[in-house]
Formats: C-alpha cells, sequence, structure tokens
C-alpha cells in the first residue's frame, strides 16, 4: 500500500513536471531534447500497459511543434522490490513502441541502499541488451545547507532532507530544507515536513527538537505551523519552562550567594521580590550591582 511518503513524492512531480526534465539535465547531466511543454499523461500508460504493469507517472516532453521528443517514466521506490527489475523494462520498451519516442525511467529513491540496488543494470536476455533506470538518490542529489539555495530549488532541497537528513550533515541540510518550506503554502509544506520527519531516526529527531528549543530560549521564536503538528509541541513547551525555571533558580541562587557573602542583608519583602522575579535580565542586573554595594536597595536599583 503506497504510504504518505511515496505518494508525496509522486505528487512532487506530477504538480510540477518540469522538475523531472531539470533533474536529468542538471543532476545526471543528460542531453534532454528541446522541448517547450511538458505534460502528465499517466491515463494513457493505462491503456498501455496491463494493471499488474503499473508506473507511479508518466510524462511527455514536446517540442514547439507539439512533436513528441522523450517520454519519462517515474517511479517512487523506498523498499527493494524484485518485481520491479521485471516491470521497469516493460514500461521502457513498451511506452518507445507506442509513442514513439525515447524513454527513460527514472527512479526516486531516497535510501542509499535502495538507491543503489534500482541503479543496477538490468539484463533483457543473455547479455545482449539492458535497461538502466536513472536513479535519484543520495550517490546523486545533493547535500543543501545553503537557505538561499533551498529557497531557489526547493523541491530539490526536500529530497535532500529526505536522503541526507541522517548524515554527518544532517541537521543543516534539515534546517535549509525548513526555511526552503516556508515559502510554501501550509498544507503542502505541511506534507513535505512530515516526508521529512518521518524520514529522520531518533538521534536526528531529537536534534532537530533541540534546535527548536535553543531557538525559542533565544528569541522567542515561533514553530511554522506546518511543524507545529508534527513535533511534540507540548513536550518542547515543557522541556522550555523546565530550562527557563532551572536558570532561573540558579540565578537566584548566585545573586543569594553573592549577597550572604557581601554580608548585606534582606528584608522580608526584598527576599520577596528576588524570589518573585522571572526576568533573566533583571536577575544579571541585581548580580553585578551587588560588586560594590552596601544595601539591598542599591543592589536591587
Amino acid at each position: 500500500m503506497p504510504t504518505l511518503a511515496h505518494n508525496a513524492l509522486v505528487e512532487m512531480f506530477r504538480e510540477t513536471p518540469e522538475l523531472a526534465p531539470h533533474f536529468l539535465v542538471t543532476l545526471f547531466h543528460v542531453d534532454v531534447p528541446r522541448h517547450a511543454s511538458v505534460a502528465v499523461v499517466e491515463s494513457s500508460i493505462d491503456q498501455l500497459i496491463p494493471v499488474e504493469f503499473r508506473a507511479d507517472l508518466v510524462l511527455e516532453l514536446r517540442d514547439a511543434n507539439g512533436t513528441l521528443v522523450l517520454a519519462i517514466v517515474i517511479e517512487v521506490q523506498r523498499d527493494e522490490d524484485p518485481d520491479k527489475k521485471f516491470s521497469w523494462p516493460v514500461y521502457a520498451t513498451v511506452v518507445r513502441a507506442r509513442k514513439r519516442c525515447g524513454t527513460v525511467v527514472l527512479v526516486v529513491a531516497p535510501g542509499a541502499d535502495v538507491a543503489a540496488w534500482a541503479a543496477q543494470n538490468i539484463d533483457v536476455g543473455l547479455g545482449f541488451g539492458h535497461i538502466k533506470p536513472l536513479v535519484l538518490g543520495p550517490a546523486v542529489v545533493p547535500e543543501i545547507t545553503d537557505p538561499a539555495e533551498a529557497e531557489k530549488e526547493t523541491e530539490l532541497a526536500v529530497l535532500s532532507a529526505v536522503a541526507h537528513g541522517n548524515g554527518p550533515n544532517g541537521l543543516a541540510v534539515v534546517q535549509a530544507a525548513l526555511v526552503a518550506l516556508e515559502r510554501l503554502d501550509q498544507e503542502h509544506a505541511a506534507v513535505y515536513f512530515q516526508v521529512i520527519w518521518n524520514g529522520l531516526r531518533e538521534p536526528m529527531r531529537q536534534a532537530l527538537e533541540a534546535l527548536v528549543m535553543e531557538r525559542q530560549i533565544e528569541d522567542e521564536a515561533t514553530f511554522p505551523s506546518f511543524m507545529q503538528k508534527l513535533i511534540d509541541r507540548g513536550k518542547i513547551e515543557g522541556e522550555l519552562k523546565g530550562i527557563r525555571e532551572g536558570e532561573l533558580k540558579g540565578k537566584k541562587d548566585t545573586l543569594l550567594r553573592l549577597l550572604a557573602r557581601a554580608g548585606i542583608a534582606l528584608a522580608e519583602d526584598e527576599s520577596e521580590r528576588i524570589q518573585a522575579c522571572t526576568d533573566i535580565a533583571t536577575l544579571d542586573h541585581w548580580i553585578d550591582n551587588v560588586l560594590g554595594a552596601k544595601t539591598a536597595a542599591e543592589v536591587l536599583s
């Protein structure tokens, strides 16, 4: 049964079909024929291929005269499936025969092991011919860590986060993708974020949550709405509250110790004022005032 991640990646190419030839040129360095339009025509393949052979998506590239110059069969593959080594040649040869144009199979495989498996040549018989899918996987998809670059290539940034989110530079890759997602409408941003989030292993999820908490502490940044639904907001806010309370207690304890060492006594209302303070900057100011002060009033001024 197709998963959210599978369907979301298929929809990425359905809604922006120009991505496929763009990736062929920029990532695979393929000489794509000059074309004026790219159209989704998966309905055509339903008539071409028996039900047991059904591709995720088929795109047609046509030139300015309407002549068909290339067909791209797109398959999203998240797990190894031996049957695909028999169906992918069917896609390529049947579409090529019926449409009378060059045809390539583009496999989107975010996982490194699945991508390596998918990229193997498929021998169609006795070594006399083979089909070689083009595989959009970690070896081809770049690590995008620059937010500006991610904003220019939002879909590629999403694929980068899915492919490299658990790698050594995973946090930077995911951060760049999140910046790019803020440019999208909330529905698409939420779906892409969930695809990224679901692909992250627990250490990287924890690192992302820690980053969110750090940002919250530093500048009271708000969660983008597409993250609010998926990251455990209650958990993060609880941890943030605990961190702030711990920091406040530490500041108050430091202030009271310094006052005691300086021999400065506190009246009951002055002690209550310190305990009631919830502003870190104010406590830091009072701590600085202890040096050279003679009375509690001078410290709490």
